[in-house]
């Protein structure tokens, strides 16, 4: 198998999820965290996007093959560039984050994703993949890491004409059934198409978070 590496979509920091994380008097236990000594960014993801953001980390983290010392999952910020999942973020920093537009023409976020791509581009074999788990149909992801990593760059062709919540259930049942999706190069695919038939219902087994 060739070296893998997931990059990984942010989770919008704007909304009502944010809005209860960042709430001065909110005491559930990850709003405490992030008040005080931060919690890992994956986490927060989590908690801000909720299912579609879970799905992306979970299946990262189960199907990641990267080199030795090589980072396996890394997630696109706004304006930090590429940041592994387990990196401790503080409330400053998801307001920091919430002033930055995601966009391919904004120098705060392209300008640390280019050099942070660069700077992995240069840790990885010639025939290592990368792996986008995120939209493909607008520029604000794809515009920037095509130009550094070409055709290694790569998404799961299942994701084309599925909305977030489910692209984020595709990827919690292949990561729990082990079963990997296929991946094409998105330098020729097709970025839209048909809306995809709904995944089957699946009983849930895990209790919601706080609400929000």
């Amino acid at each position: 198998m060739s070296e893998r590496v997931f990059l990984l979509s942010p989770a919008s920091c704007a909304g009502k999820r944010c809005r209860t994380l960042l709430e001065p008097r909110a005491e559930f236990e990850l709003a405490r965290r992030v008040r005080r000594e931060g919690a890992p960014l994956g986490e927060v993801f989590s908690f801000l996007s909720a299912l579609y953001f879970r799905g992306k980390l979970t299946y990262a983290v189960r199907f990641a093959a990267p080199a030795a010392g090589v980072p396996g999952v890394l997630v696109i910020t706004p304006d930090r560039g590429l940041v592994a999942p387990e990196i401790a973020i503080t409330a400053d920093d998801v307001r920091a984050f919430a002033r930055v537009p995601i966009d391919a023409g904004e120098p705060r976020y392209a300008e640390p994703l280019r050099h942070a791509a660069l700077e992995l581009r240069a840790r990885l074999s010639r025939d290592a993949e990368l792996v986008l788990l995120g939209s493909i149909a607008t520029p604000k992801y794809v515009d920037v890491l095509l130009g550094v990593f070409g055709d290694a760059l790569r998404f799961p062709s299942d994701f084309v004409g599925r909305g977030d919540m489910s692209r984020g259930g595709l990827l919690l049942r292949a990561a729990r059934a082990g079963v990997e999706l296929d991946y094409r190069p998105l330098r020729s695919a097709a970025r839209r198409g048909p809306r995809a038939a709904k995944l089957p219902s699946a009983k849930r087994g895990a209790r919601r978070g706080p609400p929000g």
